[in-house]
């Protein structure tokens, strides 16, 4: 290591002991490891899929301004189905429209997913509720805007179930996978 690299560590680690014990907080030693740092990087470091899509093929064309968002107006795909990525690294879920992101572990099939639903009420469709080798449950999309972003890291290598959480939409088949490479 060199020696201003040692001596701005030495100074950061210094600055956070003094902030801590003036804040009264305890500091350890050796730390929790709560985040992981390594990096990744490369064209398979992260991909992007589209989870359901804003149609422009509607007659008279689509208009959601200032917050429309007709259920009719959405098409229930995963683009790409099939998204290639290296472990460790990310995929960005762009979510479009009322859907729940469910990823299952290798070896799941569409097929062995138990069609066990938590009720939504008040009209609104289920949820699909199989935990068996569920890796990622999703936010649930009654509470939030209905465009937002997920993003997940897979950590193994492995080829992912990817599907959306609606019971309608998962009935209709709504998936994907993650090939983890």
């Amino acid at each position: 290591m060199k020696r201003r690299e040692f001596v701005e560590k030495l100074g950061l680690g210094s600055a956070a002991a003094a902030t801590a014990a003036a804040l009264g907080t305890r500091v350890s030693a050796a730390p929790e490891k709560q985040h992981d740092h390594t990096q990744v990087d490369g064209p398979l470091a992260q991909a992007t899929v589209a989870f359901g899509q804003w149609r422009t093929d509607l007659s008279p064309a689509l208009d959601r301004f200032p917050n429309n968002s007709p259920r009719t107006a959405n098409n229930h795909k995963l683009i790409p189905y099939v998204a290639t990525i290296k472990a460790g690294g990310a995929v960005n879920f762009l979510i479009s429209g009322t859907h729940q992101v469910l990823v299952y572990g290798p070896g799941t099939t569409l097929d062995s997913i138990q069609h066990t639903v938590i009720e939504a009420g008040g009209g609104f469709p289920g949820f699909i509720d199989d935990p068996v080798n569920r890796m990622y449950r999703g936010l649930d999309p009654r509470l939030l805007p209905q465009d937002r972003l997920e993003n997940v890291t897979f950590a193994a290598k492995g080829t992912y179930l990817v599907v959306c959480g609606l019971v309608p939409h998962f009935d209709e088949g709504m998936h994907g996978f993650v090939k983890v490479v």
